[in-house]
């Protein structure tokens, strides 16, 4: 059995909305870049592949009374984490949609640079309709079309990647060469959506690409992973659904002409643990007894790509949204909707999980362990992404307890054997 993978999820005090009432930092040390250096550096402990960092480059306003809003530039942020550690990955969110290719390109690839070969590019298409306005744009692309030119944007980044061959660099002093010109590969890519001309204004990166990451769960979001991601963050609610998954992302994988060994598949597992089970759930059940009702209802309509300000949480669903197309947050809305079709919006939307995690582990270490374990030897996982309830907590706990089971048990490393993203996802 290959050695297990694991992404950490950083997010403002933690992943459940409740993790920011309960914990004892200050409520504004989210905003600095301790923070995000103490976690990073935790993770590092834990010889975990990478930290990951999503974005959200428009918030509906409902969520600045519930939530932290802390949603830097994550590229901003994750050059600044290379400077405070040494080998663990660095995996940022980036728009297909509200980005120009050549731009974003360049941006991971100056990452990838400052951190040695440590940049990861998670690959979205932006689900909330809030972002056009922000960008100057009259409308929101509907879903297929936004993975429709999601899969040309990627093919644009990765030749701009490309653009300078490995060996462009000469370095001669005496002749006053210092790259050959003849290594260049200009993408001069014209596509339906597109247009791009020129090489990145630097050399190729260390690793030579930044990794791919991809999150989707809708068909469209497998297609765009089977031809693209090297790491897939997934969040099926179960294992039956887990090995479903990766039995459709394999199959895909393969069509598109792909090794599936190439493509590491990491949920997101949110977790609360404690030194006793008993513990742990009265840790969890502390942070729903302080969720809000308001929040739940509001997130989910907003996590399914809609505008919660536009609907009445006391009236039933409108019947158009019923159709289940679209995200799969929406797809999971319609059905809850379609069973009971009288319900109000609020009931419905309680029935539907949080997040990207739909899967909550509370207990102990030892049981996490076995977890993480049951899971990779079903064939679902290589790993999990691991989103601690509160931070930096959940996240010292897996790493002061959870890792040395792992390790006894030979099952994860005991120290990073290569340099690069790509190289730890590989061993």
């Amino acid at each position: 059995m290959s050695s297990l993978h694991f992404n950490a999820f950083i997010w403002p005090n933690g992943y459940h909305e409740s993790a920011w009432r309960v914990v004892g930092d200050d409520v504004r040390g989210v905003l600095g870049l301790p923070y995000y250096a103490d976690i990073a550096r935790t993770a590092e402990r834990g010889l975990m592949d990478s930290i990951f960092l999503a974005d959200n480059i428009a918030i509906a306003e409902y969520r600045v009374t519930h939530l932290p809003q802390t949603q830097f530039d994550p590229i901003a942020v994750l050059s600044a984490l290379a400077a405070v550690t040494g080998k663990i990955g660095l995996i940022g969110t980036g728009s297909t949609t509200y980005s120009k290719p050549w731009e974003l390109a360049r941006r991971f690839a100056t990452l990838d640079h400052l951190s040695g070969g440590r940049a990861g590019w998670n690959i979205v298409t932006t689900i909330t309709p809030l972002a056009a306005a922000n960008f100057g744009e009259k409308a929101h692309p509907d879903h297929a079309d936004r993975y429709e030119r999601a899969h040309e944007f990627v093919d644009v980044v990765t030749r701009a990647w490309d653009s300078w061959a490995e060996d462009a660099i000469v370095g001669d002093r005496e002749k006053g060469v210092w790259a050959d010109r003849a290594k260049l590969r200009a993408p001069r890519f014209h596509g339906r959506f597109y247009d791009v001309e020129g090489v990145l204004p630097f050399p190729r990166s260390p690793q030579g690409r930044p990794v791919l990451v991809q999150a989707g769960q809708s068909a469209a979001g497998i297609g765009l992973a089977a031809r693209y991601a090297e790491l897939v963050f997934s969040g099926p609610p179960s294992l039956e659904a887990a090995v479903k998954f990766r039995a459709e992302l394999d199959a895909q994988v393969v069509a598109a002409g792909r090794d599936p060994s190439a493509v590491k598949v990491l949920p997101a597992l949110m977790v609360t643990l404690g030194g006793t089970e008993a513990e742990a759930k009265a840790r969890a059940e502390r942070l729903e007894e302080l969720a809000s009702p308001e929040f739940r209802w509001q997130n989910a309509l907003y996590t399914a790509g809609l505008d919660p300000d536009a609907f009445d949480p006391d009236a039933p669903l409108p019947a158009g949204l019923r159709d289940g197309g679209g995200s799969s947050r929406l797809q999971q809305l319609a059905a809850a909707a379609r069973e009971r079709p009288e319900a109000p919006l609020r009931e419905i939307a309680a029935r539907i999980t949080g997040g990207a995690g739909q899967v909550h582990f509370v207990g102990t270490p030892e049981q996490l362990a076995d977890h993480v374990l049951t899971w990779q030897d079903a064939g679902a996982v290589d790993g999990f992404t691991i989103m601690g309830s509160t931070l930096p907590y959940e996240l010292t706990a897996f790493v002061d307890h959870v890792v040395p089971i792992l390790q006894r048990k030979g099952r994860y490393r005991t120290e990073y054997e290569g340099s690069t993203l790509r190289a730890h996802l590989a061993g």
